[in-house]
């Protein structure tokens, strides 16, 4: 608890800081035709995310330096290209580097798990995920309080399956100081006005820190269902590509159609009450991945599924889905 209190103030710190250094360098989010707000607000704030993950590996365990190098490295370019445009190739080029020194870490247990005679297979529908995963939650992340409710709920799930099963992915006080730098981020951004937007560097790093971690739960309990800790952002994100390829569209180019932006902006919900159900959705979900068996666990994910296509069908209307997403 005392290295929770500690991070939570020197973030709040450094939080100021930065909010200072941003206002004066004019890092800020203009809004556009595509945005989910309307105001100038200031860009980057979840930059305290991999400070914390970097900074808490390398002072408790680190010998996971290169888990806290990758997110360095991806965290750097995610800021450049922030606050300046930054060419495809050198972003995928880091994304690739910073994504091989997290399987690179996984090396042994992908052998142990798989065996060396499929191991190339493994590592390359491993880098697809976690590429996967890194795209899909820097996609979500387009209203107040979304992605900071949607990594607090699934740390905090990460850390209760590490204690339930006596697993050893990270130390408690990494746990302790990310938790402590998205709660300081919340309190600036879970707001009808949120003070400050996280920017790439905050939901590409902590997406790839939860993705290094559900694939440690995966290959360590030898089982496939943790990757429904990140079931509700999935779904969301995958539908949302199917009905952008049936329309014809680029998939690589900023857009509003997803159904937490439909929901936000075209209904009477606010960006928190629509951030709130997506966690408490997720929370509701990895509660059963916890603690129920795997059968309720699968049919409480189809059940939410057949839910989630309903209401997109019921609420947008096929046209609007497979042949033109007016805003």
């Amino acid at each position: 608890m005392m290295v929770f209190l500690i991070a939570l103030l020197v973030f709040c710190l450094l939080e100021l800081v930065y909010f200072n250094l941003a206002d004066h360098f004019n890092i800020i989010d203009k809004p556009n035709q595509r945005s989910s707000h309307s105001r100038i607000t200031l860009r980057g704030g979840g930059i305290i995310f991999p400070l914390a993950i970097a900074g808490g590996i390398l002072i408790w365990q680190p010998n996971l330096y290169l888990l806290s190098l990758a997110v360095l490295f991806i965290a750097v370019i995610s800021f450049l290209d922030d606050i300046m445009t930054i060419s495809n190739r050198i972003r995928l080029l880091i994304h690739f580097i910073a994504v091989g020194m997290v399987l690179y870490l996984c090396k042994d247990t992908f052998v142990s798990f798989f065996g060396a005679d499929y191991l190339l297979p493994v590592i390359v529908a491993a880098f697809i995920l976690i590429i996967g995963v890194i795209n899909a939650y820097n996609f979500m992340d387009g209203i107040n309080g979304i992605t900071v409710l949607y990594s607090l709920i699934t740390v905090s799930s990460i850390f209760l399956a590490q204690e339930s099963l006596q697993l050893h992915l990270l130390e408690k006080n990494i746990y302790n100081v990310v938790l402590a730098s998205l709660c300081v981020f919340g309190f600036f951004n879970l707001r009808k006005r949120a003070k400050a937007f996280s920017g790439d560097v905050g939901s590409i790093g902590v997406a790839l820190l939860i993705a290094y971690l559900v694939l440690q739960l995966i290959l360590q309990t030898q089982h496939f269902r943790w990757i429904l800790l990140l079931g509700v952002y999935g779904l969301d994100a995958v539908a949302t590509i199917f009905c952008r390829l049936v329309r014809g569209e680029n998939i690589f180019e900023a857009h509003r159609s997803h159904f937490y932006q439909y929901l936000a902006n075209e209904t009477k919900l606010t960006h928190v009450q629509v951030s709130l159900i997506y966690a408490f959705v997720q929370g509701f979900l990895n509660l059963s991945i916890l603690y129920a068996n795997n059968y309720l666990q699968l049919g409480i994910f189809l059940i939410l599924m057949i839910i989630y296509i309903i209401l997109r069908l019921k609420m947008e209307g096929k046209a609007r889905l497979f042949v033109s997403y007016s805003i």
